[in-house]
C-alpha cells in the first residue's frame, strides 16, 4: 500500500507544483498563453468546469461537488483495490498515479472551482485547441500502465 500512496502523493504534488509555477512564474491567469517551445509546446490556460474536453461544463455548483466527490471516490477506490488485489509493486505505482491524478484534479475544483489545464501540445502544422495538465498525464499513465500490465500478465499466465 505504501508504494501506491507514495506514487499518488508524487502525482498530486507534481501536478499542484506545476500549476502553482505556471500561475506565479508566467502569470498565466492574466497572460493567457506563453509559447514555450514553438510550435510544439505552449502554456495555454484553460479552466475546465466539466469532464474530459469540458463536456458537461455548465452544470454549476452542484456539478462541481459531484465531480469532486466522484474523483475522491475513484481515487480512494483505486488505492483500496491496489492494496487488496495488486501484488506487484509496478502495478501499485500505476494505481497510485491514477489515484493521485484524480486527487489533484479534485484539489483544483476545491481551490478554483474548475480544473486548471495549461499544457498545449501541437505538431506538424496542426494547432491543438485543447489543453491538459500533469494530473491528466498521471491518470493516463496509470490507466494505460495498468491495462498494459494486465494484458501482458494474462498472456504470461496463459503461456505457462
Amino acid at each position: 500500500m505504501r508504494i501506491a500512496l507514495l506514487a499518488a502523493l508524487l502525482a498530486l504534488v507534481t501536478d499542484q507544483l506545476a500549476k502553482w509555477w505556471v500561475l506565479t512564474r508566467y502569470d498565466l491567469a492574466h497572460v493567457g498563453r506563453v509559447e514555450v517551445w514553438p510550435p510544439w509546446l505552449a502554456f495555454h490556460i484553460g479552466w475546465n468546469r466539466g469532464i474530459n474536453f469540458g463536456l458537461f461544463g455548465a452544470g454549476g455548483a452542484a456539478q462541481r461537488w459531484v465531480l469532486i466527490l466522484l474523483a475522491l471516490v475513484v481515487g480512494v477506490g483505486v488505492l483500496i483495490w491496489a492494496a487488496r488485489s495488486l501484488p506487484r509493486p509496478i502495478d501499485r505505482v500505476f494505481a497510485g498515479f491514477l489515484a493521485g491524478g484524480a486527487f489533484a484534479n479534485a484539489v483544483d475544483r476545491l481551490q478554483y472551482g474548475a480544473v486548471l489545464d495549461f499544457l498545449n501540445v501541437s505538431c506538424c502544422g496542426f494547432r491543438n485547441p485543447y489543453a491538459f495538465n500533469p494530473a491528466d498525464v498521471f491518470i493516463f499513465l496509470g490507466a494505460a500502465g495498468l491495462a498494459l500490465l494486465a494484458v501482458t500478465g494474462d498472456k504470461k499466465r496463459g503461456a505457462g
